[in-house]
């Protein structure tokens, strides 16, 4: 099993300053196994608004979205001369320039900094076919490669992650293939609809796993998608809030804290928690001792802070929120055996899935020997809830019920919980009112 790769975003605001805006978007997917660059094998790209997707493989890893009209930019037919985005990307030492020729001519190829000035020149005599090229940055920051073929150019923009560099640009041809023609045809992006605003979900393909990302893109960028599984997250180890110290962990994209949240005074379960300044939290049976082993308790208002917006930090430590319901399918599908990110039983309401949740649990601690493998070292305990009219509480041992910051209605909020006696997740809104008191989650921003 891997037990590396992470999932980083690079916006390029830059760009936007420097040469102005674009009718389209160009998004450049990557991905890196902790610093090593992974070749990806395919990316999908779901327009959860539109309701449609369209694939990429490798090494044909940009997609340009046409956001004024609607639709995907298909301009270059499956014959045509294309540059492919670098690899990888951001660079540390070098990187692969592809490019497809469709007749034999000469090429022309600029690299040039952000302010314009022009860094290097390369002209060459190209046969019909693919060609790489390696390039060595040199000082810079960013850099924009453009080819010029005949009365057309086509430009990538190039982020240099090694800023003690002190070496001279440089271009070295590498081999060609003149058998090569491009996986992807136009039809097949033609039907991809997007408008800005639109929710996108990323997913990266690496052999058999995989890693996914939601975004709303504004601007062109770079999507490296790091594949991480059971270490903590890179950068950041451990978080100190509110007097405590929580551990993280990095599964494929996502970095969650380790433990469930413990802040704020504890009242009895015979309480409700108001907004009053103060931030407040149950106790399993009142007893603070559970509180250290398990986590706090706390209902939905005052876990949000008394704000309905989804991904809202809420009660979270700076730099974290509280996970949505979107962000709770995306750990489900990359860890579970038989469904995948993206999948529709993720939508369902209730159990589903195959083995996610037997994955989630700890190895001990469950009765009825319900101990899950905790294969990606999210660490959950059965640490109970619950608050009826009485401020009882049940289920320790048995259960645990998780909180995402995605409301239903007036009563009712979407959440997680896992269960000693079955090894899927359920996903629940109707029969949980937000007034119960659940474990809480937070993941990085």
């Amino acid at each position: 099993m891997k037990t590396r790769s992470i999932f980083t975003v690079t916006a390029l605001l830059l760009i936007i300053s420097a040469f102005g805006q674009k009718s389209t978007l160009e998004l450049a997917f990557t991905a890196i196994d902790s610093a090593a660059y992974i070749q990806l094998d395919s990316i999908k790209v779901m327009n959860r608004t539109q309701g449609c997707d369209t694939m990429l493989y490798w090494p044909d890893t940009t997609l340009a979205l046409d956001f004024q009209v609607g639709i995907s930019e298909t301009s270059q037919n499956n014959r045509g001369f294309r540059v492919f985005q670098n690899y990888p990307n951001p660079v540390i030492e070098h990187t692969t320039i592809s490019l497809y020729i469709p007749e034999k001519d000469k090429v022309n190829m600029i690299v040039t900094d952000i302010f314009g000035r022009i860094i290097l020149v390369y002209d060459r005599i190209l046969n019909k076919g693919k060609h790489s090229f390696k390039f060595y940055p040199g000082v810079g920051n960013l850099y924009i490669f453009t080819v010029q073929y005949r009365v057309k150019s086509s430009s990538i923009k190039i982020l240099q992650a090694n800023t003690h560099s002190n070496g001279e640009c440089s271009l070295e041809y590498i081999s060609s293939d003149e058998t090569y023609s491009e996986l992807k045809e136009t039809k097949d992006i033609q039907s991809f609809l997007f408008n800005s605003g639109d929710e996108l979900l990323y997913i990266g393909y690496n052999d058999t796993s995989q890693s996914g990302m939601l975004d709303s893109p504004t601007i062109s960028g770079t999507y490296s998608l790091q594949f991480a599984t059971n270490i903590p997250c890179p950068g950041m180890p451990t978080v100190i809030y509110q007097g405590r110290v929580y551990n993280t962990i990095q599964i494929f994209s996502q970095c969650w804290l380790k433990e469930n949240l413990d802040v704020g005074t504890m009242i009895t379960g015979s309480n409700v928690m108001t907004d009053n300044d103060i931030l407040e939290k149950y106790c399993y049976n009142n007893d603070t001792n559970n509180c250290i082993t398990y986590g706090g308790l706390y209902q939905w208002d005052e876990m949000m802070q008394y704000t309905t917006q989804q991904g809202a930090r809420g009660i979270c430590p700076p730099g974290w929120h509280l996970p949505t319901d979107d962000e709770w399918k995306i750990l489900e599908g990359a860890i579970d055996s038989q469904y995948r990110i993206g999948d529709p039983i993720w939508n369902y309401y209730g159990i589903r899935g195959y083995d996610a949740g037997t994955k989630l649990k700890t190895t001990s601690g469950w009765n009825g020997n319900g101990n899950g493998t905790d294969l990606f070292g999210f660490s959950g305990l059965p640490g109970g809830g619950y608050l009826y009219n009485d401020g009882s509480f049940y289920y320790i041992g048995l259960i645990n019920l998780y909180w995402s910051s995605t409301d239903g209605n007036s009563t009712c909020a979407w959440n997680r919980y896992t269960a000693y006696n079955t090894p899927q997740i359920d996903r629940d809104f109707g029969n949980d009112n937000k007034g119960f008191g659940f474990s809480v989650r937070c993941i990085r921003n």
